[in-house]
């Protein structure tokens, strides 16, 4: 480039979103024409020289780095939703579960993998078209001035950071109060998804700014930086107003990010293009933790946590109510726990994948579900254990009484379910007529059953 002036500043192009120089007549990235306004200068005032040697330089240096690993990781997440879709669908629960969703109840068992997993996962086509889109956005920015052995070592820690930090909200009942309900999503429901690490991203823009903004060009000290205060600040009320999104994750990723980009450097235009050994290593370790964590998966496809082969094999009656599929699942996988307990667990396999393609109901619906399935694989343990000697015994009656108690506390919350929700589904509570012994017809005083009305009554 020549050492010539020219008027105006620096702009975005139309076309590919990259920066453009002060006075070029077209995109240095995608060769979209600059309009005259902006070749001109934005505001109209009289011409300013300025001299863009050091802004192009930067530019043309950076931005023509390859991004790698930005579409293969977006070819990865395409790769897996399409899978899960010809699995059963990417909204089934137990297609969740069989690839790798979080649940907190799994890697309290020591499915640590499922730390990793999630951040490859997504529930549903938006979800998916949201972060993939995010990806496409944030990603090459993030890979072309950190090189792709950072961004990806950044992708995955990030990611995993949202993960731990949904599991650790959950955990320790954060979602509870009222600033609980806005920051954090609560029980041990499904959990998946990229925006953890594209929030991370965000993060790593939004240091990188304010870190190197003695010399970055204007444009990018406007773009990153505090410009990205409004994106994340939109982001962060988005998942206050839409239910189910999982906000602990969104700000683990986020704090994630920010923490690494103060400490990470980004490659300069004058740098060369040598990595340091650390940092291909950290790459492949990262790497290879994906490749392993879902090899966990594959290897544990077909026993622990079944799929769907069929998904209409789990879609209810016709014309019956979601909510009476919902109650069956429950009274399916009540009678797999008292079966357990009484040291049968072959019903436990079946009732499990009928409570996990139960149709997904309301908050408060979907946590007792979750609640009843880690009770129900509690028992199934219990029923497993060794009970040759005393010792063994009462190991195993302690461990039996741990489940019935918490399993009476569950059918307490079930009883409240009943009674505040159920009629938002069109089904009554009908008392169970007492005996004149003092019980009643189910074998308890004062139990109540949930009946459909007539015009919800399922065939």
């Amino acid at each position: 480039m020549s050492n010539a002036t020219y008027s105006g500043r620096p702009s975005m192009c139309r076309q590919c979103g990259a920066l453009v120089g002060a006075g070029e007549a077209s995109c240095g990235v995608c060769g979209a024409p600059v309009s005259g306004k902006e070749l001109n200068g934005v505001t109209g005032d009289a011409p300013q020289t300025v001299h863009d040697a050091h802004t192009m330089r930067f530019l043309r240096a950076v931005l023509s780095r390859p991004a790698t690993f930005t579409f293969v990781f977006l070819i990865a997440n395409i790769f897996v939703f399409l899978l899960m879709t010809l699995s059963g669908g990417s909204e089934n629960f137990a297609v969740l579960r069989a690839f790798g969703a979080k649940y907190n109840s799994l890697i309290n068992q020591g499915e640590w993998w499922r730390f990793v997993t999630p951040v490859f996962i997504h529930i549903g086509p938006i979800h998916l078209l949201v972060n993939m889109y995010g990806l496409f956005i944030l990603g090459p920015y993030v890979e072309k001035l950190y090189g792709s052995a950072r961004f990806v070592c950044l992708w995955v820690l990030t990611g995993v950071a949202g993960v731990a930090a949904s599991y650790l909200a959950a955990s320790y009942q954060m979602h509870e109060g009222i600033l609980g309900y806005f920051l954090f999503r609560g029980g041990d429901g499904p959990s998946a998804g990229a925006s953890g690490a594209l929030f991370g991203l965000i993060g790593v823009l939004f240091v990188f700014g304010i870190k190197f903004r003695h010399e970055l060009p204007d444009g990018f000290k406007r773009a990153f930086g505090t410009g990205m205060l409004p994106t994340i600040l939109l982001n962060i009320f988005i998942g206050f107003a839409v239910p189910m999104i999982d906000n602990a994750a969104h700000l683990g990723g986020l704090v994630a990010g920010a923490v690494l980009a103060l400490f990470v450097g980004y490659k300069r235009p004058h740098q060369e293009p040598r990595v340091a050994v650390a940092w291909h290593a950290l790459q492949i370790a990262a790497l290879v933790l994906v490749v392993v964590s879902f090899t966990m998966v594959a290897l544990r496809f077909n026993t622990d946590s079944p799929i769907v082969d069929n998904a209409a094999e789990q879609a209810p009656l016709v014309d019956e109510p979601p909510v009476v599929t919902y109650i069956k699942a429950l009274n399916t996988a009540q009678l797999a726990l008292v079966s357990a307990l009484q040291g049968n667990s072959e019903p436990i396999g079946e009732a499990l994948a009928t409570l996990d393609g139960a149709p997904a109901l309301d908050d408060n619906a979907n946590r007792l579900r979750e609640e009843l399935r880690a009770i129900v694989v509690r028992a199934r343990d219990v029923a497993g254990m060794n009970a040759e000697t005393a010792a063994a015994k009462s190991t195993r009656g302690e461990a039996a009484t741990s489940v019935i108690k918490d399993f009476r506390a569950w059918e307490e919350r079930q009883r409240e379910w009943f009674r505040n929700d159920l009629p938002n589904y069109g089904l009554a509570i009908q008392e169970a007529q007492e005996k004149p012994d003092g019980t009643n017809e189910a074998g308890k005083g004062g139990d109540t059953t949930p009946q459909p009305t007539d015009e919800n009554r399922a065939p």
